[in-house]
């Protein structure tokens, strides 16, 4: 298909996100921006955020993974459904109880002003990290599959997309995107769907045969009970559990949705609904990249064991040249299907980027505002939060034009993420999107566990630099495991390793203490 046709086609869906941003973002104010008003509907937010869930990152790069670890990455999902049980029954309570607009508030009246800007930050950094990896990795798809055959480069291409997002989200904040994501899920969805029907029609197979065929192939092969290796499906459980309390209960990007509901119970039924939708989703996800590359070798394409380096590599090899696991579905549907499911990808990959990037730009901007500069928060005997409250010394109007610099500084930033990360680009990006978090969300769930579980109080100077080290340590630890640790390779179970040593350091550093009142 003509790459004019795809790029209106791409034209087309912004000018519909603009018009829901029009609509939704007349009359609004600093508190809609943060926190949608507080009257988002459960069910509305429930179905939204399985695309910033999942984003750009599951529709390419989980797909890519089947051809050579099958069902591997389901271990991790159902861990994830287990941490969204934990989020729901001991954070969420917690959020609503304490009125919180930034969740890292809490960490404020818990543990003192240097934890709360501790924490704030390392969401900051985590988040941008995350986004930024997720936008780039679909922003290299559009240019290379859609945008670079009629001489728009991949600069452009980033500069474009990003100027498009801020146009959507600069005004309406949560109040915006809690329905443009209903709208991007609805065509992600709808995507995954018609490529899985269009595979199985296209080789006269229905759901079941499909899916024997994919375990006569091996990629269905889910369970890793290799206790050294790095796919162990216990370490993927407990990593999957609490990386979904991290990047999801401790995350204020996702946590500034579930807010905006009304009230606790119906944001637990947000929760848990997602959990259960997530993990089917994921599995539908799944089956789609096992046929993929069943279709692809129906076309010619075939596992091939080649040297790369002196070491003995598994390639998949199509029309003699090397599919690399995020380039599959893409190449496939361009090259290999009929127009039809070109358009239907590229709109279901612009669906799938948008939800994750345009909510990571508003919680940056919420968090930063709220928690480093002190909009929306007035100063009291903890430096508590009230929502409707101007910050003393500025007026409704300034804070405006703060926030609005803000979203756009953090804009910015994202490109200049997106152009790093082009050349760091190792051809499966969901993997290292895992141990970003690793790396980042470790210390921010080590004190929000401090804080919660235990009474004991910390001294606020040795928070940073404890929260500095432990990554560094873990970081050393992995880089040195093969001669450390033997055959036991660190998986995802890298975020509990960061967490517990972070925790274990701020219990060193602490005393006996009754806890410090909360939030006044």
């Amino acid at each position: 298909m003509s790459p004019a046709i795809l790029l209106t086609i791409i034209l087309i869906y912004f000018s519909v996100l603009l018009g829901i941003a029009f609509y939704t973002s007349r009359n609004s104010s600093n508190e809609s921006f943060f926190i949608g008003n507080r009257n988002s509907k459960w069910w509305l937010v429930a179905f939204g955020m399985i695309g910033t869930s999942l984003s750009g990152m599951t529709f390419i790069s989980v797909p890519g993974t089947v051809g050579m670890k099958g069902f591997d990455y389901f271990q991790v999902v159902i861990g994830y459904f287990l941490g969204y049980f934990a989020v729901a029954f001991i954070l969420l309570p917690l959020y609503y109880r304490l009125k919180l607009t930034s969740i890292y508030t809490y960490l404020e009246g818990r543990l003192g002003g240097t934890a709360y800007k501790t924490g704030a930050l390392f969401f900051i950094l985590s988040r941008t990290l995350g986004a930024t990896l997720r936008l780039y990795l679909v922003i290299k798809v559009l240019e290379k599959f859609v945008l670079e055959a009629i001489g728009i480069p991949f600069e452009a291409t980033a500069i474009i997309i990003l100027g498009l997002i801020l146009l959507y989200t600069y005004r309406g904040g949560v109040k915006t995107i809690v329905w443009t994501d209903t709208l991007q899920t609805t065509f992600m969805l709808l995507a995954l769907i018609i490529c899985v029907a269009y595979i199985l029609s296209s080789m006269n197979m229905s759901f079941m045969e499909g899916w024997h065929k994919l375990g006569d192939h091996g990629f269905t092969k889910m369970l890793e009970t290799d206790p050294n290796s790095g796919g162990f499906f216990l370490k993927q459980l407990l990593g999957g559990a609490f990386i979904t309390i991290a990047m999801t209960g401790l995350d204020q990007e996702m946590m500034q949705k579930n807010i905006s509901v009304s009230n606790v119970k119906d944001s637990k039924k947000n929760m848990l609904t997602l959990s259960f939708l997530q993990m089917c989703v994921v599995f539908i996800f799944l089956m789609l990249g096992g046929l993929l590359y069943v279709f692809a070798m129906s076309k010619g394409g075939s596992f091939q064991h080649v040297m790369v380096n002196g070491k003995d590599t598994t390639q998949f090899i199509l029309d003699g040249k090397n599919i690399i696991g995020d380039d599959i579905f893409p190449v496939l549907a361009f090259h290999y299907m009929p127009p039809f499911i070109s358009v239907i990808f590229v709109i279901g990959l612009i669906s799938a980027l948008f939800p994750s990037a345009d909510g990571a730009l508003t919680a940056l901007t919420s968090s930063f505002c709220i928690d480093i500069l002190g909009i929306h928060r007035r100063k009291g005997t903890a430096e508590t939060e009230v929502m409707g409250v101007q910050r003393q010394g500025m007026t409704e109007q300034q804070q405006k034009r703060t926030r609005m610099f803000v979203h756009y500084t953090f804009s910015v930033v994202f490109l200049i993420c997106v152009f790093i990360f082009r050349y760091m680009d190792n051809g499966s990006l969901i993997q290292t999107l895992l141990v970003v978090a690793g790396y980042t969300y470790g210390p921010l769930l080590a004190l929000f566990v401090f804080g919660i579980f235990t009474t004991r109080n910390v001294r606020k100077e040795f928070v940073p630099i404890i929260c500095i080290a432990a990554p560094v340590m873990c970081y050393i630890l992995k880089q040195n495991e093969a001669d450390w640790l033997g055959k036991y390779h660190i998986g995802t179970e890298l975020l509990i390793i960061n967490a517990a040593l972070t925790l274990l350091l701020l219990l060193i550093a602490s005393n006996k203490g009754h806890k410090q009142a909360e939030l006044s």
